[in-house]
């Protein structure tokens, strides 16, 4: 396993990370969740990511039951500000949300920090000067040791940037946004200038575009699968076209590169991210320990990625 800096920071993180969306609660109890996270950790990762929003904090607490065991310094966890909740005050980026949001991820990680806090979202209806004094705040009462953000555009980041510079705030070092082979634009030319100006890292998710990167919806959704549990997510994917007829038969032609290499779809899609020298971590989100072992393979395939076949990924999505 590859540990990466995040962007120019001293922080380090396994290449490969583990997230809990969709799966630690209504895919994974604690037993099961304990034994895929001593997995994670018997090959190398470090980096474990959730947020105060997945399950109604159940991830979280699940997350620290399965952590317990081993020495805190060995791990970098993550959580993440902005849906806690239906009250008033429960939601967004305000200062009493960070502060009281992280004091509450806190309590059921059962820990005494986060190594890292994201923005999980932008929040307009918040001035940025309030965002960047609220997470200087978490960040300086030592309830974090480094902030990001989660899916913000690259001009909210430069906002962000300027406004802790301007008012003297500890500064985001990382931001976690969606990138795979099928959406790529925002990592690939939005963000280009923030990370040689600010020297910020990336801990993207969804790096198998839940699951249609693996191949397993080319001929509609299987009986227990992400889209078949979750129907909610199935009506989007549909209403945004990503079962079109187009996307399915990329997907198709991407099977045959994989076959080339003796690799699944899945393997070449994690690893064709880790390909990407600003991404610091993938999330790996799993629902079982065979595909987790499956999607761990990926970091060892990296290199049998050559640029030719780069080039061949791109004629067949851009």
């Amino acid at each position: 396993m590859e540990y990466r800096k995040v962007g120019k920071w001293g922080l380090k993180i396994s290449e490969l990370g583990f997230g809990t969306w969709l799966t630690f609660g209504p895919q994974l109890d604690v037993d099961t969740s304990k034994k895929i996270i001593r997995e994670a950790f018997k090959n190398g990762i470090n980096f474990f990511d959730t947020t105060e929003a997945y399950q109604g904090g159940m991830a979280e607490y699940i997350l620290s039951q399965s952590l317990k065991e081993f020495r805190r310094e060995d791990l970098v966890v993550s959580t993440k500000i902005f849906w806690g909740g239906s009250g008033p005050n429960d939601t967004g980026l305000s200062r009493k949300h960070l502060v009281e949001g992280l004091r509450n991820s806190l309590k059921r990680l059962e820990m005494e920090y986060v190594d890292i806090v994201y923005c999980h979202r932008p929040d307009p209806t918040v001035p940025m000067e309030e965002v960047v004094m609220g997470m200087d705040y978490l960040i300086r009462s030592g309830m974090a040791l480094y902030w990001g953000t989660s899916e913000w555009s690259a001009a909210e980041i430069e906002e962000a940037h300027k406004v802790c510079r301007e008012w003297k705030c500890i500064e985001p070092i990382v931001e976690q946004p969606q990138y795979n082979m099928l959406k790529r634009d925002r990592v690939e030319k939005e963000y280009l200038p923030i990370y040689e100006k600010y020297g910020m890292g990336l801990t993207t998710f969804s790096p198998l575009a839940s699951g249609i990167l693996t191949g397993k919806y080319n001929a509609g959704i299987p009986k227990g699968s992400r889209l078949d549990l979750f129907p909610d997510l199935k009506k989007r994917f549909e209403e945004d076209g990503r079962f079109s007829k187009e996307r399915i038969e990329k997907v198709k032609s991407l099977e045959k590169i994989a076959k080339s290499l003796n690799v699944k779809l899945s393997q070449l899609a994690i690893a064709w991210v880790l390909k990407n020298d600003h991404v610091s971590s993938v999330l790996l989100g799993v629902s079982n320990i065979d595909q987790f072992k499956e999607n761990l393979a990926a970091a060892e395939i990296k290199n049998k990625i050559t640029d030719d076949i780069m080039k061949e990924i791109d004629r067949i999505v851009l």
